[in-house]
């Protein structure tokens, strides 16, 4: 009997619960001698509970019974140290969060205890406190539904007047601690999604309707933040730049979805409340004004943040009147707003060229950009333009009025025109000039303004307001083509150029004047030439590899449903042009040399298929190239007794055609060895072979470098010695992880290698010279002579639909389709 009296309780007993309650009942203070078994007591308690909810039913009963709630309220009340309430938040955060039996959520939330909880007044000041409070009000509002809700809320008549829960929540809203702001969201989420009439009232009438307005301007702060950190980052570059604008953007972009959350939850009025203030505090004052062409150079920055986020608001925010209203926006005068408001640099200088009229609206300044802007503005435009062409809630008369409603759409609109017996339908349907009438455009977006005017105050003359849809169009198509005449434009913004082309015009050259098809054409014929040097260059050996990749990418992303690069790249920029046909490539870095190559390629697919887009012709998957020759007879290749995957360190060569020659790899180790330099189509080798005593003529491969790019000259004071420049065996910007999402290039800076050889004497030193420049003379003929037909637009076109270029053993070949 005595050992069953003094057998201790079991942990998850009913017994243990008793006594734990027991216990706080006769606490009358809480001290440093008793808070400890206080906060041990009120963690086994949520313990016990939520064990019991899971279990055994009348663990809740006894809950209820002895009014447990009741007395961790009186124990808040007893503490004078920030451990006990710290404690008994997380205890009634997991009590809610656990507990899954209906009743007992309505038992917590019926006796005004949680709501007594809510509205103490904890010591803030300590962050560890703040944290355990907002988790839970997170805890109680995701318990939230339409029954639950009534009863943490009072209520008058029909009315909601008082909601502890949503009322302290929005007071930390704007803390300065991420993490308080994301779970004060998701509170006014739960809160806004449970579908309470009463309740929406409450959260939509004054002054609780602040909030919504409150919000954006906390967004225009931050978006203000973004702008000077982008203008920071563009004159005074730092290591962790890139990373800080990232989260940034993250920040911004999460803020831009938890507005279109609470518009999703369908509460009247809010959306409206959104719209306005997203108008009235962000856009018209400050983002629109941003987009001004000025002097100061300081001012980029504003374009380019400006035109991101709009992008962003157009794209997250799913409201049909704001997306109007901000493409309406676009025909108005820019002096419209900026003669009230300066946008992120108010004191900034308006440029006096044509580019600044006062009366340009804001769509020409759009254009503007594209046709003389740096490649970040340029880049800027084009993604406003794809996002405004790829927002739904925009009316299609709204983008016929930009001059960027998609042909295919035109086509169908004019189409049911038609089938309704609509006179005008049937001709402009098979019109060259199709496009929505001035009426059905102007109408839309004349009521829109109108909206402007008498709504947000902003005032302009209605006669500074053009909208000729098939104008804007023309002007739209003037100004990529123009663009991709531009060579100081990167080729990754004009693959955006191409795309945006490519979504207007997607069957054919019906909308193109012959000014357009000549510059297209002068454009691509000078690109052309450009990629004829590169068939000397240094990598050379390279460069159809690099063509037919680069030629897959482009046609997926012309033929894609989104552009190639997403807004925030913009912020990302200048990144420098990469190419300069001045550089002298010979003596710069191999690693520079390659980068130029590849932006040189980009541009030149992309100017061969917006060619045969042109022409009518679909792009075939692959380029059109040759397939390799023969090798010629008593080649160097073929004497060295080399296969095709080129010689390998180890592996036995032919000495026949080889130089004796010393070198030295480290200092003070000198190496007697035989060169020579071999190519093989459009593959080539440096090879320094060590002789083979038992065998006349025959050696053993040390060293093997690349041929192309060796850059082979005479010492100027030595005239038997021969320097070589020896670059990678690779591209290091073909090996995907080593680049990030913005493009960025991980790799450290490369540096080339170099050989000296040191050969017996002049004449000797000379046959290795030749030898050099005869095998690279050899590869440079077999890659020309397998891309003329990709070089002749004309053959290129007859022959793209019967070759495919596919890859075998490291190097490029040509194949018909019925091999």
């Amino acid at each position: 009997m005595w050992n069953s009296f003094w057998r201790p309780r079991d942990r998850f007993s009913l017994d243990q619960l008793r006594y734990l309650t027991d216990q706080l009942t006769k606490v009358q203070v809480v001290s440093d001698v008793n808070k400890d078994f206080v906060i041990e007591a009120l963690r086994s308690i949520a313990e016990l509970m939520t064990y019991g909810d899971q279990n055994d039913p009348s663990y809740f009963e006894f809950f209820m019974e002895k009014q447990v709630m009741g007395e961790f309220v009186r124990i808040l009340k007893l503490s004078k140290t920030i451990s006990v309430p710290l404690q008994l938040l997380q205890t009634v955060s997991i009590l809610v969060q656990n507990l899954r039996n209906e009743h007992a959520i309505y038992y917590l939330f019926s006796n005004e205890h949680v709501n007594y909880l809510i509205t103490y007044s904890f010591d803030f000041k300590n962050e560890e406190l703040l944290s355990y409070y907002i988790s839970f009000l997170r805890a109680i509002s995701g318990k939230l539904n339409k029954n639950t809700v009534s009863l943490l809320v009072k209520i008058r008549g029909d009315e909601v007047v008082s909601f502890p829960l949503y009322v302290e929540a929005i007071r930390f809203a704007f803390h300065e601690e991420n993490m308080v702001r994301i779970a004060v969201r998701a509170v006014t989420l739960n809160v806004y999604h449970v579908g309470d009439d009463s309740v929406n009232r409450y959260i939509s009438s004054a002054p609780h309707k602040d909030y919504f307005s409150k919000l954006i301007s906390f967004f225009r702060k931050q978006s203000m933040d973004l702008n000077k950190l982008v203008s920071h980052t563009l004159i005074n570059p730092g290591p962790d730049s890139t990373s800080t604008i990232i989260a940034a953007i993250d920040e911004i972009e999460d803020n831009l979805y938890y507005f279109s959350d609470i518009v999703s939850a369908g509460i009247p009025d809010v959306g409206s409340l959104i719209t306005d203030s997203i108008l009235m505090v962000l856009i018209f004052p400050l983002l629109l004004p941003s987009l001004r062409i000025a002097i100061d150079n300081d001012m980029q920055s504003g374009v380019v943040t400006s035109l991101y986020l709009l992008c962003c608001i157009l794209r997250i925010i799913k409201i049909k009147d704001l997306a109007n209203t901000i493409a309406a926006a676009l025909f108005c005068p820019l002096e419209a707003f900026t003669k009230s408001s300066g946008g992120f640099h108010p004191e900034g200088v308006l440029m006096q060229n044509d580019c600044s009229c006062p009366n340009l609206s804001l769509r020409d300044v759009l254009l503007a950009y594209v046709t003389k802007g740096d490649d970040v503005q340029v880049l800027g435009s084009l993604s406003m333009l794809a996002t405004l062409l790829q927002t739904k809630e925009l009316d299609e008369s709204m983008l016929d009025g930009l001059g960027i409603l998609p042909q295919r759409k035109q086509h169908k609109k004019l189409l049911l025109q038609a089938l309704v017996g609509e006179s005008s339908g049937e001709e402009e349907l098979f019109s060259p000039k199709s496009s929505l009438t001035r009426d059905g455009a102007g109408s839309d977006i004349d009521a829109y303004h109108k909206k402007i005017k008498d709504q947000y105050g902003i005032s302009f003359l209605s006669s500074d307001v053009g909208i000729s849809p098939h104008v804007n169009r023309f002007q739209v198509i003037d100004a990529l083509v123009s663009l991709f005449c531009r060579s100081s434009i990167s080729a990754e913004t004009l693959w955006d150029g191409g795309w945006l082309l490519r979504q207007l015009l997607p069957y054919s050259e019906s909308e193109f004047n012959s000014h357009h098809l000549e510059v297209l054409k002068v454009s691509y014929k000078n690109c052309a030439s450009d990629l004829v040097e590169e068939v000397k260059g240094i990598w050379s050996d390279f460069l159809i590899s690099v063509i037919c990749d680069e030629w897959r990418k482009c046609k997926r992303a012309m033929e894609s449903s989104s552009p190639p690069k997403e807004p925030s790249c913009v912020l990302f920029l200048p990144h420098p042009h990469k190419f300069s046909l001045e550089d002298n490539t010979s003596t710069g870095s191999s690693f520079d040399a390659g980068e130029r190559m590849q932006e040189l390629v980009k541009v030149f697919v992309l100017l061969h298929q917006l060619q045969l887009f042109t022409l009518g012709r679909a792009s075939p998957e692959q380029p059109s190239i040759d397939p390799p020759g023969d090798l010629p007879a008593n080649c160097r290749a073929q004497i060295s007794g080399i296969d095709v995957s080129g010689p390998k360190a180890g592996t036995e060569i032919s000495l026949v055609n080889a130089v004796p020659c010393r070198v030295a790899f480290k200092s003070g180790k000198e190496h007697h060895l035989y060169f020579q330099a071999i190519s093989s189509g459009i593959s080539g080798w440096l090879v320094l072979a060590e002789e083979q005593p038992s065998q006349m003529s025959h050696g053993i491969v040390r060293v093997v470098a690349p041929l192309a790019g060796c850059n082979p000259r005479i010492d100027d004071t030595h005239s038997t010695w021969l320097h070589l420049r020896i670059r990678s065996s690779s591209l290091p910007f073909l090996n995907p992880p080593k680049s990030n999402d913005y493009g960025r290039m991980k790799t450290k800076g490369l540096v080339d290698g170099r050989w000296t050889l040191a050969f017996r004497d002049e004449e000797s030193c000379n046959s290795a010279l030749a030898m050099v420049v005869e095998e690279v003379n050899f590869l440079s003929n077999e890659v020309h002579g397998r891309l003329k037909p990709l070089l002749n637009l004309e053959t290129a076109i007859d022959l793209s639909s019967s070759h495919l270029c596919v890859l075998e053993d490291s190097s490029i070949r040509m194949l018909p389709k019925s091999l």
